[in-house]
């Protein structure tokens, strides 16, 4: 591959990366003002839920210190959304189920972008699908702990199994067409779209039956 197109796959990956930053941070905002959070509650919750799963994936694959607080953009992004969402929540709010929208968009960035950047750093097939999950995944985890809710993953339509299939259309796309942006694409679209139809559908994994 040309060096002018791997520079030009590279910067795709960090605007997925800033894209989800943004979207996951108004989600974060969003839960915060839902439960009557102050503003540095909100805005709190608007930097963990952006940067949480981005943080853990950069520090198990080497890449340190972490994006997130290595790039002021991260950090300005997740606290303008914060904002945005503190004093326009009214706005925001007219989209149904603004929280799930938006975490539905930052999932599947993220899934995207964190098996990017795990093949990047040259981590086999298996670690970088894990490292995609994990980055999709671990930003919402931290978002309801602080909120004092059962995460979503545990217990919402697809949610990990969403984030699972983006990343592993990056990695497995990658296979063939290596680091290919319009593959990128596709894993990401390919995430949300299965979030939000399994939203739309109620589809989710079977639960363990609990004696009477």
């Amino acid at each position: 591959m040309a060096v002018d197109q791997q520079i030009l796959v590279s910067e795709f990956l960090k605007v997925l990366d800033l894209v989800g930053t943004f979207v996951f941070a108004v989600s974060g905002a969003v839960s915060g003002v839902k439960h009557r959070i102050d503003l540095f509650g909100v805005l709190v919750l608007s930097f963990v839920a952006a940067t949480a799963g981005g943080i853990v994936r950069d520090v198990l694959i080497g890449a340190i210190p972490p994006a997130s607080i290595r790039d002021w953009r991260y950090i300005s992004l997740s606290l303008v959304a914060g904002l945005i969402t503190f004093f326009w929540y009214p706005l925001i709010a007219k989209m149904k189920s603004p929280v799930q929208i938006f975490d539905a968009l930052g999932l599947g960035l993220f899934a995207v972008s964190g098996a990017g950047k795990a093949i990047a750093f040259h981590l086999g097939p298996g670690a970088a699908v894990l490292m995609g999950v994990l980055t999709g995944i671990g930003g919402g985890m931290a978002r309801d702990v602080l909120v004092s809710e059962v995460p979503v993953v545990f217990t919402a339509e697809l949610y990990a199994v969403a984030a699972l299939a983006g990343a592993a259309v990056v990695v497995v796309g990658n296979m063939v067409f290596p680091k290919s942006a319009p593959v990128a694409a596709v894993g990401g679209i390919v995430c949300v779209v299965l979030r939000l139809l399994a939203i739309r559908n109620g589809w989710k994994l079977p639960v363990a039956q609990q004696p009477d």
